[in-house]
């Protein structure tokens, strides 16, 4: 899909999609949010629930909503991969040479690893299962977007994909059990990260490739849930991020009459009483009272969004979801950016931090939609290209959905 002018919307964009956009602009709007406001309008942040993990939590049930969809509905592995390594990269490896660049005036964050861990870890994507830090603070939460897609791709594979909604209260009750007994990675240091990041590069060329993709698939599946409950900051947080994900996808299947609503609700019970008993809940947001407050509005955000689903949307609410990657992805550099050139955020009068944090969004949104027309839609097609063409050069390799 290609943007045009600012806040018009492709037509491209199906009513039947324009639901899921807006959920996406909502979420960027909610993380953008939580970083700015402690710095420019504090007396704005609410504490009675998160923001940024409320947009967070609008992003995982959305992709959880939609990945599996869409490689049942593609039924080829090699596709949804080539598909997915497009949409993903391109921007993802322009905004870490920014940074890069911007050591310059602002030094790489202190928990980005000074040793080839670094580099495993953010070629693979799995930074947060690998405890490293990723160079823009936002990027920790595509672990779980790349631990999502390796699980539904063994699945998948291994044909029990459909089992969504027992596979939510799984994940929820992981989550319980590993709160109550994990404190810490059981698997310390830089190797995880760099053995992950090799066997990530040599799974997914196979899984594009075709050879050997069924054992590939199965090792890269398991590969991630063991780094997510044995290898991350926090491992019962990763367990009920997986949980929640797999709700999106029960609620895609309980839509399609394929599946019910007990599981959803037992799985989201399960993830909002994770963090009650949970040795790793010492902040803020985890608390019971904030956290549940948190899954709750991210819940009836997706609720909602589902109501009108089909229905006319305001535009600059769905072009927002469309610019909602490059949004997420650059708003912290631009504000770490921002933070070196002025000491210090919060001395600076009401005034002049209000129009601050106008001017912020404002350059936020105009370079994201510069990123999503010249770096993102392109890349985009350019990978159904590489898509098609594969398939055309290798057909019958495909799993049938």
């Amino acid at each position: 899909m290609t943007a045009t002018p600012a806040l018009a919307v492709p037509q491209a964009v199906s009513s039947r999609m324009a639901w899921l956009d807006a959920l996406r602009g909502l979420g960027a709007l909610a993380v953008v949010a939580e970083h700015m406001l402690p710095w420019l309008l504090p007396a704005l942040r609410p504490y009675w629930f998160n923001l940024g993990m409320y947009g967070v939590l609008v992003f995982f049930l959305v992709s959880g909503y939609i990945i599996p969809s869409s490689l049942e509905r593609r039924g080829d592995v090699r596709a949804f991969w080539i598909s997915r390594l497009f949409r993903l990269y391109p921007l993802y490896l322009l905004v870490i040479a920014l940074v890069l660049v911007a050591a310059i005036w602002v030094p790489v964050r202190e928990q980005v690893p000074r040793d080839l861990s670094a580099v495993a870890a953010h070629a693979s994507m799995l930074l947060d299962v690998v405890h490293t830090g990723g160079l823009a603070d936002p990027m920790w939460t595509l672990s779980y977007e790349m631990v999502f897609y390796l699980v539904v791709t063994a699945l998948f594979v291994r044909g029990a994909h459909r089992r969504s909604g027992v596979l939510a209260v799984v994940f929820g009750l992981v989550a319980v059990g590993a709160g109550l007994v994990l404190s810490a990675p059981l698997l310390p240091g830089p190797w995880p990260a760099i053995v992950s990041g090799v066997a990530f590069v040599v799974g997914v060329t196979c899984l594009i490739s075709g050879r050997f993709r069924t054992a590939a698939a199965y090792a890269l599946g398991a590969m991630a849930l063991v780094l997510m409950l044995f290898g991350s900051f926090v491992p019962w947080f990763g367990a009920a991020i997986l949980a929640v994900m797999f709700v999106g996808t029960a609620l895609n299947r309980w839509e399609r009459g394929s599946g019910g609503l007990t599981p959803v609700i037992v799985a989201a019970a399960l993830v909002a009483v994770a963090p009650v008993w949970s040795i790793q809940a010492g902040w803020w947001w985890v608390r019971p009272d904030v956290w549940i407050t948190t899954m709750a509005l991210a819940g009836a955000t997706f609720a909602v969004g589902m109501v009108l689903r089909g229905r006319s949307l305001p535009r600059a609410l769905t072009w927002l979801g469309l610019v909602s990657y490059s949004v997420y992805l650059l708003h912290h550099p631009l504000l770490r950016l921002l933070g070196a050139a002025v000491d210090d955020l919060r001395l600076l009068s009401q005034g002049v931090r209000v129009a601050t944090a106008v001017g912020y969004v404002g350059v936020v949104l105009g370079l994201s939609w510069l990123t999503y027309r010249f770096v993102e839609s392109p890349t985009q097609r350019l990978g159904r290209r590489v898509s098609r063409r594969s398939a055309e050069a290798a057909p019958g390799r495909s799993l049938p959905g």
